[in-house]
């Protein structure tokens, strides 16, 4: 069976990896966005945003070009998936448009049912509304071996750490203050009896950090 990881998951050096007041204009809450400008300025996002030959080479570019190796399913949060708050707007189907950049089953953690929906590229979100453990039994079993990705938010990966079934975390401090918004490691004391950094990688925009539970 494959890990659940988390990968190129920001986070600012107070420690939020999302600011508040999420909205459609503001996916990462206001000013949040900021989180992701060194994986924006990167020749891989370049040519994903249709700008191929634009963006730097170098570290940050090789973490974000590996981030999707050997991942066959992926899980989210509502608020990852879209704004809604209360019951469903049915026409939103995420913020990626037709063809969202996953390309494998996404399963999104939530409180309402609603309905598979099937995009282009080989992606279908599913709604799972019976707890983390469910979603993860589901994700491993669409994987079909390989690994499972924790796409966030930042209190979607806080509830898998806290039950320890997070495998592995590959995390990016970005040089920046966000003063307030949500932290992954609130309230999680004990995390260290559980979790250590083996690897720390600056590059001259941010520091990567490979985080992996400890064997016992």
């Amino acid at each position: 069976m494959g890990r659940l990881v988390v990968r190129s998951f920001a986070v600012s050096l107070d420690g939020f990896s999302a600011a508040p007041n999420q909205s459609l204009d503001a996916p990462f809450g206001r000013g949040g966005l900021r989180l992701m400008d060194w994986a924006f300025a990167t020749r891989f996002f370049s040519a994903r945003f249709g700008r191929p030959g634009d963006g730097a080479e170098g570290i940050d570019n090789d973490f974000v070009v590996h981030s999707d190796d050997n991942i066959g399913a992926s899980i989210m949060g509502r608020h990852m998936f879209g704004p809604d708050r209360g019951p469903w707007d049915l026409n939103w189907k995420g913020w990626w448009g037709d063809n969202p950049p996953y390309h494998h089953p996404v399963f999104v953690l939530c409180h309402q049912k609603r309905d598979p929906i099937e995009m282009q590229g080989g992606t279908t979100f599913t709604f799972v509304n019976d707890g983390i453990e469910s979603a993860l039994r589901r994700a491993q079993e669409a994987a079909k071996g390989a690994d499972v990705r924790l796409a966030g938010g930042p209190g979607t990966v806080r509830q898998y750490m806290k039950a320890g079934l997070v495998d592995e975390l590959h995390l990016v401090q970005v040089p920046l203050l966000l003063g307030q918004g949500e932290r992954i490691f609130e309230g999680l004391g004990g995390v260290e009896d559980l979790y250590e950094c083996v690897e720390f990688t600056p590059s001259k925009a941010v520091s990567h950090l490979r985080i992996v539970k400890k064997q016992r």
